[in-house]
Order: C-alpha cells, then sequence, then structure tokens
C-alpha cells in the first residue's frame, strides 16, 4: 500500500507544455535546462535562421542526448497554435522589435517568460507598450514576465529582497563586476572587447554597444523602495585594458577597449543621488563579483565572490518563473512581482 502511494505521488499529471521562441546561444541554454525537468515538455521551437529551421531541437543546441524529436520552425504562427501553456521567449532586447511577437503569444493564450530586458520594467520607458501589453494579457487571460539574471535579479530583484530586512532605505548601490573572458562571442562582441577607443564610441554612439536594462532596474528599485526618483541617467565608457588578453575567439591589446563601463543613477528632482548602478563588465575583469549596498537603517551590505555567471543564471531564472507565471494573475508582472524559487528537474507541474 505504502509502494503504491509513493509510486502515485511521483507521477506527472500534466506535464508544463512550452513553446522556445528564438534558439540563439541564451534560448539554446534555456532550452537544455527546460529538457531536464521533468514537469516540463517542450512541444516546438521557434527560429527563423534558416540554418536551423526544420532541424532537431536538441542537436541545434548541442544536448548530449539529441535528437529530442522537436523541430524548429520559421512560423510562429502555425506553432503557436499548438496551445502551449508557456513561451519561453529570447529573441532580442528591445520591447518595441518583439511586439509583434509577444501580442502574438498572448493571443495564443500562452504565458510568456522573456529575456526582452526592456520588458523586465517597462512602465517609465514605454508605458504605452507596456500598457498594451497588460490589456492583451489579461484579455486572453494569461500573464507575462521579462527577466534574467540583469536585469532581472542582481541589480533589482535582490536588492528590493535584501532591503526586506530594512527599516529605512536612503540610497541603494549596486556594483558588478563580470570577467566576459570565458563568456559567448556574441557577448564579447557586444561589449565592444578588441576595439579602438574611437571604433568603441561610435558603436555607443550607434546604439550597438551596450548592456540593456540599467535603467529598468534603477525603476523597479526606486518605485519598490518608493523612493522619489524624477531622473534616470546612464554613462557608457570603454574598459581599456592594461594588458594583452587572449580568450578562445579573440586578442584585446593594451590601450584597446576589454569591454564596457557603464553606470545608471536615479536622482530627485533637486538632483539627489538615490540608486547608484554600475556593470563593469569587460575581458579580463580582476576579482568579479556582485556587491548589493543599502544604506539606511541599518546598513546592508551583501557581496557574491565571483559574482552569479550570466549564462548560467540567466537560464536559471528563466525556468524557475516558469511554474511562477502559470500561477499569478492575468497581466504584465516583473521579476519583483514573483516569489521565484528553486524548479527541481524531479518537480510536480
Amino acid at each position: 500500500m505504502r509502494s503504491r502511494r509513493k509510486e502515485t505521488e511521483n507521477l506527472v499529471k500534466k506535464k508544463i507544455r512550452a513553446i522556445q521562441y528564438g534558439v540563439g546561444p541564451i534560448g539554446a541554454s534555456i532550452a537544455r535546462l527546460m529538457h531536464e525537468k521533468q514537469a516540463i515538455e517542450i512541444i516546438s521551437a521557434i527560429d527563423t535562421d534558416p540554418a536551423k529551421v526544420a532541424r532537431d531541437l536538441g542537436e541545434v543546441v548541442g544536448a548530449q542526448d539529441a535528437p529530442w524529436g522537436v523541430k524548429i520552425s520559421g512560423d510562429a504562427k502555425e506553432v503557436l497554435e499548438q496551445a502551449a501553456d508557456v513561451v519561453i521567449h529570447s529573441t532580442s532586447s528591445s520591447l518595441p522589435k518583439v511586439m509583434d511577437q509577444l501580442l502574438m503569444c498572448l493571443e495564443a493564450e500562452s504565458c510568456i517568460v522573456s529575456t526582452c530586458e526592456e520588458l523586465s520594467y517597462p512602465y517609465r520607458t514605454y508605458p504605452e507598450l507596456a500598457a498594451k501589453l497588460d490589456a492583451a494579457a489579461k484579455d486572453w487571460g494569461v500573464a507575462l514576465v521579462g527577466t534574467g539574471v540583469n536585469p532581472g535579479f542582481v541589480m533589482d530583484k535582490l536588492i528590493v529582497t535584501l532591503a526586506a530586512v530594512s527599516q529605512r532605505i536612503e540610497h541603494a548601490k549596486a556594483l558588478r563586476i563580470v570577467d566576459a573572458s570565458k563568456r559567448r562571442l556574441p557577448l564579447q562582441k557586444k561589449i565592444g572587447a578588441g576595439m579602438t577607443v574611437d571604433e568603441f564610441r561610435a558603436q555607443v554612439k550607434a546604439g550597438v554597444i551596450k548592456h540593456v536594462g540599467l535603467p529598468e532596474s534603477v525603476a523597479m528599485v526606486a518605485d519598490s523602495l518608493n523612493l522619489p526618483v524624477e531622473q534616470i541617467t546612464e554613462t557608457i565608457e570603454p574598459k581599456i585594458a592594461t594588458e594583452r588578453v587572449q580568450t578562445e575567439y579573440l586578442t584585446v591589446e593594451p590601450g584597446q577597449a576589454a569591454g564596457v563601463h557603464q553606470i545608471a543613477r536615479g536622482a530627485s528632482n533637486d538632483g539627489k543621488e538615490l540608486v547608484y548602478l554600475e556593470l563593469q563588465m569587460y575581458v579580463g575583469a580582476k576579482d568579479p563579483a556582485d556587491t548589493i549596498s543599502l544604506t539606511g537603517h541599518p546598513n546592508i551590505s551583501l557581496t557574491i565572490p565571483g559574482g552569479s555567471h550570466g549564462d548560467i543564471a540567466t537560464a536559471a531564472v528563466v525556468v524557475n518563473s516558469i511554474p511562477v507565471i502559470l500561477n499569478v494573475a492575468a497581466g504584465l508582472r516583473t521579476s519583483r512581482d514573483l516569489p521565484i524559487g528553486f524548479f527541481s528537474p524531479t518537480a510536480k507541474p
């Protein structure tokens, strides 16, 4: 009798039906992690890259147990007709560029967990788009969230969480130092590693080089902690290499840009700084770490030596958000709204 009860408890009554939308490096990492979860069934995948269309998802993402029997399709509308519980969306950092994709997923009555950085907290940057998504999600009875490690955790949700043990917050600060030497090639290129300083500044001006999401994190922190931030500013400078750095993909010589040094500030109308977020992401970074400092009563500080690994942590936050997004009220949500925990590989749906 006891053995039979245990066997029944381990059965998965209904797997979570998931679609992977976008199979770039991050989408591939997410798909591999989802595949490890007994409670998730990946029913299809979407990507417009001709080199990936019609191929097996497991083979494209480099899974050791490929093939998975899941084909990648370039026809998003057709795939979304399969009635997925959730769509994992990983196509772009720009909210305006992905609006049609998101609205199509909502119309298919699927919840969405997206890595679009500008979706993480769009209420100040894109208030009209945020309202449109919220209304559409409520109309179709589903929820969506933009999340990841940053934005989505280290420089916003983690700050807000730490504030739970404080009685008063006057200033919030986060410093994230990331060694990009071991990260994927697209990221090393995105931060301008190996460029001359002039090339770097030109690409910043063109909007090519930038870590997206710091202003969104400032806004989330300010609103969550009730700090009267009215002005949000951001600066982007090159982190100059002082010695030669060789990665698997490229070489950075002394005097060249090794990566980005971004600072976002939130200030009151009278110019008082209330939120300070600093990101140093470059190849060869010394002593990488994530550090949070809260000034108030009492002062609080937290350091994660080595920092949160960007690619690993992003996939983890996204997949760990899946069971949560399926159980919240319909509408546009943010990472601060979700009680995200660890989604065990053997967990039931």
